[in-house]
């Protein structure tokens, strides 16, 4: 969307069309010779379709809110899940803050968790659009947010009382975009860091973030929302918790679970095959805690440097996802068929760590047929490969 497009769209006859086309999404051709035959503005047609399919796509980030919200593709892309922004909005209204600058602010997700708390806003992005899209998503909360367009570098931080910051890791634009290096990330590393030791503040970046430069007085939580790890949030001040260095935080729908720890976990050895393997979550394996899951499980490494834990106890948790072993099958394409067909495996989940398989092609090769289910593990220790028939637990 270009500023001529968010120009048309915002008007009463604008956003009342895009209300009625996204109630009634159909067609994107049919749709854009309808809105075309009826006298609308190319601009407006372009804006009104574009927004219907990204407000579809949205829910699942935003759920019935996104049906009055606007958005550009790479806005919806980098935003925040709504739920897990009320997460870091709690953590700064259960610390005492009352006012905070959002530096990057995108399409406004993470103002919203904020404002949605009672805490009073000053928001910036350094893109006109996405900054206008911002006061137009923000516009519910009346006086309580402030959106400018402005760069965090010249936004004014007199009287907030913490920060939250969102650096731009890709390139600019709202459509397609490709990642950047840290060296140029918007605004600059160093910056950002320096507001962190000045204020208290969160600053959200990519879950794989080179984790030997984050600094040592930080706190760094990792957050998977439904099996996705989503991002990494560094905290600083009194947002930083006492004696956390590491923390995973792992959600799925309303549900969250945490574990926490003063430094990366000491890692368990590794010990042969027994009845579970569990898979730990992305978060956990980020933050460097599968040795804690793994005594709470008391489990071992099913392989040196490969993130499957194995043991005996009946034993699982929110940080892993679970699997009874059934038997140890061929990985040879042709013998596992043959043993999948023997056994009546008409669904299988393939899941792989350390081997070059990809599961949709290998799936397909497998030519599945029966009524039962199950799951295929695909791993390596040492240079031998093995492949494991089992049922997921958890």
């Amino acid at each position: 969307m270009d500023i001529a497009e968010l120009t048309a769209l915002l008007t009463p006859d604008g956003l009342r069309l895009l209300d009625e086309t996204a109630a009634h999404s159909g067609d994107v051709a049919q749709t854009v010779s309808r809105l075309r035959a009826a006298g609308h503005s190319p601009e407006l047609v372009s804006a009104v379709v574009g927004q219907s399919r990204l407000r579809s796509r949205a829910s699942a980030k935003f759920g019935e809110f996104a049906e009055r919200m606007l958005f550009t593709k790479a806005g919806l892309e980098q935003a925040t899940r709504l739920s897990i922004a009320g997460r870091h909005a709690a953590r700064f209204r259960d610390a005492g803050v009352s006012r905070v600058a959002d530096l990057g602010c995108g399409i406004g997700g993470d103002a919203m968790g904020f404002a949605a708390l009672g805490l009073r806003v000053r928001a910036v992005d350094a893109d006109e659009v996405t900054s206008a899209i911002a006061a137009y998503n923000l516009a519910p909360f009346g006086d309580a947010v402030e959106v400018r367009h402005a760069t965090a570098e010249t936004a004014d931080l007199a009287g907030v009382d913490a920060v939250w910051l969102d650096p731009a890791r890709r390139t600019a634009g709202h459509t397609e975009t490709s990642r950047v290096s840290v060296a140029d990330y918007s605004p600059p590393l160093d910056w950002a860091f320096a507001q962190l030791r000045r204020l208290p503040g969160g600053m959200k970046l990519g879950p794989a973030f080179d984790r030997d430069t984050i600094p040592d007085d930080l706190e760094a939580q990792w957050v998977s929302a439904d099996g996705s790890t989503v991002e990494l949030v560094l905290w600083s001040g009194t947002l930083a918790r006492e004696g956390v260095r590491r923390a995973a935080l792992v959600t799925r729908g309303e549900q969250s679970w945490e574990i926490t720890s003063p430094a990366d976990a000491e890692d368990v050895d590794v010990r042969e095959l027994g009845a579970f393997v569990h898979e730990p979550d992305g978060a956990v394996i980020r933050a460097r805690l599968i040795g804690d899951v793994a005594r709470a499980l008391e489990a071992g490494m099913l392989s040196p440097g490969m993130a499957y834990l194995t043991s005996d106890a009946a034993l699982t948790s929110p940080f892993v996802s679970s699997f009874r072993v059934r038997e140890e099958v061929p990985s040879d394409t042709r013998a596992l068929a043959k043993v999948l067909r023997a056994r009546g495996i008409g669904t299988l989940e393939i899941k792989k760590r350390g081997v070059d398989v990809d599961p949709a092609t290998l799936r397909g090769k497998l030519r599945l047929h029966g009524d039962d289910s199950a799951t295929l593990l695909l791993t390596r220790i040492g240079s031998r490969r093995l492949a494991l028939l089992a049922d997921r637990v958890s």
